[in-house]
């Protein structure tokens, strides 16, 4: 059975409260729950972490190595500032899916810059949490496919 890990960065634990204008209503437990249920319907496992920390998302990233076959990544903030978490996606070789809530081209110029993008296998972004259920089957689809 195929496992994916899945990682949440910086502030998505306020989701629900933090700016419902741009990332929505959904909590990150509710995203978490969906993304458990969408698992199951793909028959794969999920496990899922959030830090607001860029040392453990790394050591996260690094631990995948011989347990998880997939990253499914929201790196929130970090896309735009983590050549750490660039490398450590890099290091670790294993195909990775970067998404995000909002659709972060029509946003500040600064979030259209993802140092994540070049060695991911691809980007979702601007569909609400419906970018995390869009990335897993589509890390999924890609990782039965190779």
């Amino acid at each position: 059975m195929l496992n994916i890990l899945v990682l949440h960065g910086p502030n998505l634990n306020l989701l629900g409260k933090r700016e419902p204008g741009v990332y929505g209503s959904t909590t990150l437990n509710e995203i978490d729950k969906l993304l458990g249920q969408e698992a199951q319907a793909l028959q794969v496992k999920v496990s899922i972490q959030q830090s607001n920390h860029e040392g453990v998302l790394v050591d996260a990233i690094h631990a995948m190595l011989g347990q998880h076959q997939g990253l499914l990544i929201n790196a929130g903030a970090y896309t735009h500032t983590s050549v750490a978490i660039r490398d450590a996606i890099a290091a670790v070789n294993l195909p990775a899916v970067e998404v995000h809530l909002s659709n972060i081209y029509r946003r500040e110029e600064f979030r259209h810059h993802s140092f994540i993008a070049p060695v991911a296998i691809g980007q979702i972004s601007g569909f609400g949490w419906e970018s995390y259920r869009l990335g897993l089957r589509a890390l999924v689809n890609y990782l039965n496919k190779n």
